[in-house]
């Protein structure tokens, strides 16, 4: 029998599983995952996926100074054995010899090499994200095409073809690379990009959320090493580098799909059933049981199978295998993709893991629900009423970024509209720690931000303003800075477009200004004076919010600090307006300057202040 080397790829860090001798026993160890690991970790435990043929009927023993064999767990599968090991405080970095030895003669059959890496000084305490940052979210096959040689893959299903919408484009990881410059130049300081691991699907494999090799980076966005290298090229130039990592479901090509490990690794049901959607259904303290299986053990699509996390085995897995991505790759944080729909306690077990090990990093739950009271339950500190206790230190905030939507649109001439954005905010106190959280002008999922807006820039401005300056985590969707435009009714393909000039042949570009619009240019100076603005704001970097109940078409709210004064003002009126400064004695003292920190203006605010029609504002208070 021909025996597998688990090498693909995986670069620079020399991956240490070389099989070392055959065997007559028809027996052969085809994966060994995770595929090396370190010293020096805060947890000694690691535990060993072994996978081949009848390999449960093996043991595992070890020689190696600070490494210990603590226990063997077998599954009904015998082609799976799971070791449990411990590295004490003594264990060097280098490579065990694997012995696997017939139970029943004690005689070695195999031999195999595993690697334990020296770990990064500092790891631990590497600086995750937070109200200091900017993230610009990227789809990596949409936005730049840096290696056309790894377009199609012969072992991977789908092929690449730009021509179709929800095809395969191109971009790739060298792309990104390419480009790191143009995004660091826009004030970002942080990359999302969609999931990278692999995705061998038949159609519809671009956008990255159903993996179908947890530890292998799809070789039609490049390799584990060329990721690597980008992370660490993002860094020099002030860039973190965020993972999206998938809990919840895998692709229906994962290799466990050949070869379950055992049949409650899924959540299976006697026919194909999907989940209902319904987020509200896990904290709701009236819901029917049934109704609450179906949300977390219900498929999204039969081609996702729904990965059942309260089978320990699969749960711990799934934590080794984030901390795996997050040391390897020197990630700055997690973006965790439906979050809620994973099983509950493994959701705080599993952040709680990685803050052990990271106690800075900073991880992002998706949970899409309006309803700031159910986000909030998700989020660690928060007191629940039903006692749970969750661990997640941030989620994205999908409730304020529909009411911004619904403020800017509102066209009752009644009023602004703007009463919509006061009263969202106004609800942080359901929320343990509100700053923490991500509010985005729109992702992946969502219709483009131009579009939403009717493709009205006054508002996109004043919709980015208010992203750059309110209490949270800003996320921004690659393209909004070019004022990319999709139907406002979900187009998968058209919301995720190719980024202009990120293939040679593209008549525009947008990495050198070639064949934009004025409009687009301007948008795109917007974006870039004012995120570049941010990255000194310590105001909104560590200020309190104070707002004014929205009046006569305008709302203004301020970002203080020891530091700096911030006054923002929403002005939605079609008539420029004066506004009348003594309601706002509290933190704007009589007689004090303002700088408009856009255009660098000042005006004494001692007889009102003047705000141009239909435009947001950032004042600077100079006292």
């Amino acid at each position: 029998m021909k025996l597998t080397i688990l090498s693909r790829n995986l670069g620079a860090f020399c991956v240490g599983l070389l099989l070392l001798s055959s065997t007559a026993f028809g027996q052969a160890i085809e994966r060994i995952e995770p595929p090396f690991w370190w010293v020096g970790m805060q947890s000694p435990a690691l535990q060993l996926l072994v996978h081949g043929p009848n390999v449960a009927a093996l043991q595992l023993q070890i020689h190696y100074p600070g490494v210990r064999v603590i226990k063997q767990h077998r599954t009904s599968n015998a082609n799976y054995l799971f070791v449990d090991l411990q590295l004490d405080g003594t264990t060097q970095p280098g490579q065990i010899e694997l012995e696997f030895v017939k139970t029943d003669t004690q005689a070695v059959v195999l031999r195999q090499r595993y690697t334990l890496h020296q770990r990064k000084p500092e790891s631990s305490q590497r600086q995750g994200f937070g109200p200091k940052d900017a993230i610009y979210l990227v789809v990596p096959d949409r936005f730049a095409n840096g290696n056309p040689h790894n377009d199609s893959i012969s072992t991977l299903s789908e092929r690449t073809n730009r021509a179709a919408p929800s095809g395969r484009h191109g971009g790739d990881i060298e792309g990104l690379r390419q480009h790191l410059r143009y995004i660091a130049g826009l004030g970002f300081t942080q990359i999302w990009p969609t999931p990278l691991t692999e995705n061998n699907a038949l159609q519809y494999s671009y956008h990255g959320y159903a993996s179908t090799d947890f530890y292998q980076v799809d070789a039609r966005l490049g390799s584990n090493a060329s990721y690597a290298a980008m992370v660490q090229e993002a860094k020099q130039i002030g860039l973190g580098v965020i993972q999206d990592i998938v809990l919840n479901h895998i692709g229906q090509g994962h290799w466990w799909m050949q070869d379950l490990p055992s049949p409650d690794w899924l959540n299976q049901w006697p026919q194909y059933t999907q989940t209902q959607h319904a987020h509200i259904s896990i904290p709701d303290p009236h819901a029917a049981q049934a109704d609450r299986q179906q949300y977390t053990d219900g498929w999204f699509v039969p081609e996702m199978p729904d990965l059942n996390q309260r089978n320990p085995l699969l749960a711990n897995y799934l934590m080794q295998m984030s901390i795996w991505w997050v040391e390897y790759a020197d990630l700055s944080g997690i973006r965790m993709d439906t979050h809620s729909y994973s099983d509950k306690a493994f959701l705080a077990q599993w952040s709680e893991r990685l803050v052990s090990e990271y106690p800075k990093l900073s991880i992002v739950g998706e949970e899409w629900s309006p309803l700031p009271a159910v986000v909030a339950y998700w989020q660690k500190g928060k007191k629940n009423h039903d006692g749970y206790l969750a661990a997640t230190p941030s989620l994205i905030d999908f409730p304020l970024h529909g009411a911004m939507l619904d403020a800017l649109n509102d066209t009752n001439p009644g009023h602004s509209g703007l009463m919509k954005l006061y009263e969202a905010l106004a609800q942080d106190f359901v929320y343990a720690d509100a700053s923490k959280l991500v509010l985005m002008d729109g992702n992946h999922d969502t219709s483009r931000l131009f579009s939403l807006l009717n493709e009205d820039l006054a508002l996109y401005k004043m919709a980015l303003i208010y992203l750059a300056t309110t209490q949270r985590i800003p996320q921004f969707f690659y393209g909004t800075e070019l004022l990319l435009t999709s139907p406002k009714q979900r187009d998968d393909g058209i919301v995720r477009a190719d980024f202009p000039g990120g293939w040679p042949s593209d008549p525009v570009n947008a990495f050198t200004g070639k064949g934009l619009s004025t409009e687009q240019m301007h948008a795109q100076q917007f974006v870039r004076q004012l995120f570049n603005w941010r990255k000194t704001a310590m105001a909104v970097h560590e200020g309190h919010l104070l707002h004014y109940v929205p009046s006569e078409g305008s709302y203004v709210y301020f970002r203080l600090s020891p530091q700096q004064k911030l006054m923002i003002v929403m002005n939605k009126n079609t008539q420029a307006i004066q506004l009348d400064t003594k309601r706002f004695a509290q933190v704007l003292p009589i007689g004090a300057t303002v700088r408009n920190v856009l255009d660098g203006s000042t005006a004494a605010v001692a007889v009102g202040l003047r705000v141009a029609a239909r435009s947001a504002v950032i004042f600077e208070i100079e006292d």
